[in-house]
């Protein structure tokens, strides 16, 4: 704090007509603190500085962060509401003409009202996303909810982080991405990372997994690709795309071979190790090895530097999750934890790097399908009465459940749901086989989106609302450890953008649900209110203030009321969230990926991130310095593999699979395994690598399966190299 203090005054001294406003980075579930720079003279925001405050990345950032300011002010922001004139011109930037926001909000709630009035309530959908504050993703279930009444909502975070909350669910009886805050993780004497590029998607956690190995410490990373972190790992997994169960349900057994089970833990905290223990103990190393591609002698070496740490947090990423197994892989890797007792202490736990900014807090309020504030269940009669007596509805007045995000596209096609209400996500780049997605977008009677810039998502809007950036509002979000912290205003909004929440309640009055939402006139006045709804679930925020926020420097939920201090460690009573308060250790038999190679398609297809973006890529894309850093996608091939095609560096070529193709440059490197090829998925329109994923979805998260199809790669006839076709 006084480090901070002083780099304040030394700014104020050098720069009188700047001031900097302490705040978050717009991007990861990291959060790190940065101070932004405002112009006093203009009020607009100039640049950034560290904050060295801030405990979990102590003033360091990523090269997405120092520029994440030059979002606000960027030429390409929406400043006034566009409606589109052309209906034949969806899907493109073409056919829009600026309007005003009365015109454009009577036309939505013209259209609205038609749509429902022909089809019923249900005619319409909301599609949501967890780069919002939790005040704007609550207010989002409630404007579906209430404001449409309709029971289809989801969000984009069923792309990101669906499986490890449905894994931790099952296997803890709660969903917080971390049972430690973040400042333990360079203390502990082991970190098993698995599915996760940590140094190129949470840069700002390096400097902790390095001090890991600088103490003595080890670590352990399972990829298929031998990422930075992988490098330098004591032990790299290189397994193949799609197979991790094998790899947890091996490493289970193994602790348990190698004596490293705590059985007083096993016996008196959790249930299930009897018929998991029946279900592991045919994955040797042997077995595990065939199907993994893992030699034999580096599941015994890591399994055993695993049971031997006195203490060692089990990490993982969209690696694991994001396959049609997700829930299962994530269970199998806590098991890791579970069995040998290391969990519900300081210094060791199991943990998820969450993928986007508020993906945990996104998550927990309304935006789910399935799910109510606090992180109730909407099927729970006793939840859903909770969350009406602070609405003011009645239960018979609560939708159902609706379907996930990837089954709401389906159900466009067939026409159940005929209107979309997007806001803050980019399908038409992020989700799986995006013909498939595409035609469910151009298929919608009437469809609105929200959003800072004109996504290729907004491309295929009827109209398009212009909302703020993150620096232009207030609220709170709540990073990759359950910390939940607080967003400051910066700017005033550019142009005629509007916050998302401010849009919702304008909405609802044009629609004739206004009693329910005209007393949330500003962000604080929604924020006492989603605190309220939260109060009594297991996401409980009630005691977390925005006073107590700032004096903490962020507050653990659970947090109950105004002496509570929140919970930085989950289960140091050994209590878990399960009416028996005990952990579930759980059988998880192995199953493939849903598409194996073969003779037609004989490759794995991953995909992931590159440091330089962030998601659908349409805020980083638009960065200059992130643009000239990574223009364009890529496809890695091994070396072996390319001579076996012929293919050489930088050459272009084709590559497809059962759903689509896509031409990507050649990126030739050592880093892979050879039955494997990996491509970014930052990029939009023809050079989306979702034009080729599968939509094979986890029975229990809805995740698809983006890390593993098979694949094949074509060389072009006339040798093309250079820019992509």
């Amino acid at each position: 704090m006084q480090k901070d203090k002083f780099y304040r005054e030394i700014e104020n001294k050098h720069h009188p007509k700047e001031k900097l406003v302490p705040t978050h980075c717009s991007y990861c579930g990291m959060q790190c603190g940065m101070n932004l720079r405002v112009d006093t003279d203009s009020n607009k925001i100039i640049g950034v500085e560290p904050r060295y405050d801030f405990p979990v990345n102590l003033g360091k950032m990523c090269p997405k962060g120092v520029t994440a300011y030059q979002q606000t002010n960027h030429d390409d922001r929406l400043l006034r509401p566009l409606i589109r004139e052309d209906a034949s011109k969806k899907g493109t930037k073409e056919g829009f003409r600026e309007a005003s926001w009365d015109e454009a909000y009577d036309l939505i709630a013209r259209k609205f009202k038609e749509l429902q009035n022909n089809y019923g309530k249900d005619s319409l959908s909301v599609f949501s996303g967890v780069s919002m504050t939790n005040e704007k993703c609550y207010l989002t279930g409630k404007f579906a909810r209430v404001g449409l009444q309709t029971r289809y909502i989801d969000y984009n975070g069923r792309f990101c982080m669906s499986s490890a909350a449905a894994g931790f669910m099952r296997s803890l009886g709660v969903d917080r991405g971390s049972t430690l805050p973040w400042t333990d993780i360079h203390q502990t004497d082991c970190l098993f990372i698995a599915g996760s590029n940590t140094a190129e998607c949470h840069p700002t956690s390096m400097f902790r997994v390095w001090e890991v190995q600088n103490r003595g410490g080890y670590l352990i990373v399972a990829d298929p690709r031998e990422t930075p972190i992988a490098r330098r790992a004591d032990v790299h997994l290189d397994l193949k795309p799609g197979t991790d169960l094998a790899l947890a349900n091996c490493m289970v057994n193994l602790l348990i071979q190698q004596g490293f089970a705590d059985e007083a833990f096993i016996r008196e905290h959790t249930n299930g190790f009897e018929e998991t223990m029946e279900v592991v103990k045919a994955f040797t190393p042997e077995y595990t090895s065939e199907i993994t591609g893992v030699a034999p002698e580096k599941l015994i070496r890591a399994a055993e530097i695993y049971g031997k740490a006195p203490n060692a947090v089990v990490l993982f990423a969209r690696g694991i999750e994001q396959q049609h197994k997700g829930t299962d892989n994530v269970s199998a890797y806590t098991n890791m934890c579970l069995v040998t007792g290391k969990i519900g202490r300081p210094k060791s736990g199991v943990a998820t790097f969450t993928g986007q900014g508020n993906g945990q807090g996104g998550r927990e309020h309304g935006q789910k399908a399935d799910a109510l504030p606090g992180y109730r269940k909407i099927t729970n009669p006793k939840h859903v009465q909770e969350v009406c007596s602070v609405w003011g509805i009645t239960p018979e007045e609560m939708p159902q459940p609706g379907v996930s995000a990837y089954e709401m596209f389906e159900l466009m096609t067939e026409k159940t749901i005929r209107g979309l209400y997007l806001l803050c996500s980019n399908p038409a780049v992020s989700a799986p086989n995006q013909n498939f997605v595409r035609a469910a977008l151009k298929s919608l009677d009437f469809m609105v989106c929200c959003d800072m810039f004109l996504s290729e998502s907004a491309e295929f809007a009827d109209v398009v609302l212009p909302s703020v950036t993150w620096s232009e509002d207030e609220g709170t979000v709540t990073n990759l450890e359950g910390r939940i912290i607080k967003i400051n205003k910066a700017q005033e909004p550019l142009g005629e953008s509007k916050p998302d929440w401010q849009i919702q309640v304008e909405l609802a009055e044009r629609l004739g649900r206004g009693q329910y939402f005209r007393h949330l006139t500003t962000a604080s006045k929604v924020a006492d209110e989603f605190r309220l709804a939260s109060k009594g679930g297991y996401a409980d925020y009630y005691g977390a203030t925005w006073d107590k926020i700032e004096k903490q420097n962020g507050v653990f939920w659970p947090c109950r009321d105004e002496q509570d201090q929140g919970t930085p460690y989950m289960f140091l009573d050994k209590k878990f969230y399960h009416p028996d308060g005990k952990a579930k250790i759980c059988a998880l038999p192995y199953r493939p990926p849903a598409e194996e190679p073969c003779e037609q398609y004989p490759l794995r297809l991953t995909t992931g991130r590159v440091v330089y973006h962030y998601l659908s890529g349409n805020q980083t894309r638009r960065i200059p310095f992130l643009r000239d850093m990574c223009p364009e996608p890529f496809v890695e091939v091994h070396p072996e593999t390319a001579k076996l095609y012929g293919i050489e560096h930088e050459e272009t070529v084709r590559l497809y699979t059962r759903r689509g193709e896509a031409y990507f440059k050649v990126k030739i490197i050592e880093a892979i395994r050879k039955d494997t090829v990996f491509v970014p998925y930052h990029f939009g329109h023809e050079q989306s690598i979702n034009l080729l994923t599968i939509a094979a979805l986890d029975p229990m998260s809805k995740m698809p399966e983006f890390k593993a199809c098979a694949a094949q790669i074509e060389k072009l006839a006339d040798g093309t190299k250079g820019a992509l076709l």
